[in-house]
């Protein structure tokens, strides 16, 4: 008896051992922080009312602002001021050297008439996509701005389908009342039959070689644009200023370099469809902080590309400081995903605060995405009311109802793909300092069978949650110092299939039912150590071919 007890000591002793020489490897690894080169411009100033523009709120300013911008630019550069006004415009071209400065009491309102943008080769999500002109945009450009207190409206509730289940009967009253039309099934509001007719049509706006924009004509006033579009462009800045209301996304800089945001205040409609906040998709040396973001879709969001096409472009979203930003409503406060597949790499998100967003850290992906997302380095997060999970890593994403069985009948195991380019990763994470108060689940990790999500280390973690940890297909993670507080405590932690998983110092909340439950053949090496069980009335169980061996607590 004893000398199998030395055995399992000696088990324990160094499957802990191993796991933590891992997280120092990672530790050790950790890159040097990036350094985002600035902007810089000529003292030329020009205003916009030069160019004969008028703050009335009803003359089409388009001409003006842009001849502004071309001229400044022709002469070397320089600062574009949007005076106090309501400035009605159609869609800006920002160009070389310009800072478009848009002052306090200033609006930039972006008009309805869907006629002033024109379809335009684009991306959507991804891939590559014609859609209409985005409001502000610039292409191939350096040194470029967007500064000021005032407001960038993108008016996008002209373009944007509405659910009726967001709204209130009276809210959808008034809304079917001002125009547009609403599906068969009287479940969706659209502006117009274009918008309908889009919707409806598969993959609308994803075009193939030789065709031009008169193919896309009749489903035009569905191909929504983003707000405020950067591509290829370097040395940005955007500080200050309030942007929102966008027809889809509000800020999309693609295959950029050296962006900084700063001091921003970034909103949508809770229920704007497609509504993120700030998308950075296949960028390098980004810093976004100091900011506020209140949106309907993810808040601070990093993409590189939507499968093949990501792959092909093979950017990944790297050297990225988040820092100092407060997140209210969004799907998920900092997110990697879903269109990951050109990967991303050196990440650093500190000191945030999220309240009620969806999801609090979401990180997502699918089969067919590829990409690796790795090296991500998270510190001193706060979340408040989460209704969904404050950690979740889920590489089933979009799944529907549960996961998908082989055959019809049983529990028949579905077939396991083999791993090629298409199957994504998740691994080298390091989580520390979260607080949460109020979330449905505490932790969720969902790998596939083919490659577990893994190399995750999480320490010194606050949860109070109506459940507490899920892990399924997870493989070497360290769990340290984590006290969980949670209103069902029956399992606490449910360990699914997986291996190399460490949890020390654990303090579960009081009258705890079960402690942990393991399931799957394949789990191993499950190991419990200096945690705190004296108020635990059943410390584990077992189910679907999971061993009593996988599981050791000391």
């Amino acid at each position: 008896m004893i000398k199998k007890q030395q055995h399992i000591n000696i088990i324990i002793y160094i499957t802990i051992l191993m796991m933590w020489m891992g997280v120092c490897a990672l530790k050790a690894q950790e890159p040097a922080r990036p350094v985002i080169q600035q902007v810089s411009f000529p003292k030329d100033t020009l205003r916009i009312t030069e160019f004969g523009a008028k703050g009335d709120g009803q003359y089409l300013n388009t001409e003006a602002i842009n001849k502004a911008i071309t001229t400044i630019s022709e002469k070397g550069g320089g600062v574009i001021v949007v005076p106090e006004g309501l400035w009605l415009t159609g869609p800006i071209e920002m160009k070389n050297n310009v800072n478009l400065h848009v002052q306090r009491d200033a609006i930039l309102l972006f008009t309805d008439d869907f006629d002033t943008y024109k379809l335009v080769e684009s991306n959507w999500e991804g891939e590559p996509a014609w859609r209409n002109q985005n409001p502000i945009s610039g292409k191939n450009l350096e040194n470029i701005a967007i500064t000021g207190a005032g407001v960038i409206d993108g008016n996008g509730g002209a373009w944007r389908m509405v659910k009726r289940d967001k709204m209130t009967d009276s809210q959808w009253k008034k809304l079917v009342a001002s125009g547009g039309v609403v599906d068969e099934a009287g479940k969706i509001w659209y502006p117009s039959e274009s918008s309908l007719r889009g919707a409806t049509t598969q993959n609308a706006g994803k075009g193939h070689a030789g065709q031009t924009a008169a193919d896309f004509m009749d489903v035009k006033d569905f191909l929504r644009p983003n707000l405020l579009v950067f591509t290829s462009c370097k040395r940005i800045l955007l500080e200050g200023v309030t942007i929102l209301n966008s027809p889809a996304w509000n800020i999309h800089p693609l295959m950029c370099e050296d962006l900084t945001v700063r001091n921003l205040n970034v909103r949508n409609p809770w229920y704007g469809q497609n509504g993120d906040g700030l998308d950075i998709e296949s960028c390098k040396n980004v810093l976004v902080e100091n900011s506020t973001f209140d949106v309907g879709d993810d808040a601070i969001c990093i993409k590189s590309g939507r499968d093949k096409s990501g792959r092909d472009r093979g950017m990944p979203t790297e050297n990225v400081i988040i820092r100092n930003n407060i997140v209210y409503h969004g799907h998920g406060g900092f997110v990697i995903g879903s269109e990951m597949s050109g990967g991303a790499k050196n990440i650093w998100v500190e000191d945030c605060s999220f309240l009620g967003t969806d999801i609090g850290l979401r990180f997502k992906t699918t089969r067919g995405r590829g990409g690796v997302v790795e090296n991500i380095f998270i510190n001193n997060i706060n979340m408040v009311g989460i209704p969904g999970e404050a950690i979740l890593f889920d590489m089933y994403y979009g799944l529907k109802g549960p996961l998908p069985k082989a055959g019809g009948q049983g529990d028949a195991v579905a077939e396991i793909p083999p791993v090629t380019e298409e199957t994504p990763r998740f691994q080298n994470f390091v989580i520390r300092d979260i607080n949460v108060n109020g979330a449905e689940k505490g932790v969720f990790f969902r790998g596939l069978p083919e490659m577990s999500i893994k190399n995750i280390m999480i320490e010194r973690v606050n949860i109070v949650a109506k459940k507490g940890v899920e892990l399924i297909e997870a493989s070497n993670i360290v769990v340290k110092d984590l006290t969980l507080k949670t209103a069902e405590t029956d399992p606490l932690i449910h360990v699914d299939n997986s291996k190399n998983i460490v949890f020390t110092d654990l303090k579960p909340g009081d009258d705890i039912d079960l402690l942990v439950h393991v399931s799957g053949a394949q789990t191993e090496k499950v190991v419990l150590t200096g945690a705190k069980i004296e108020g635990v009335k059943e410390i584990s169980t077992f189910s679907n071919g999971a061993s009593k061996k996988a599981l050791v607590i000391k």
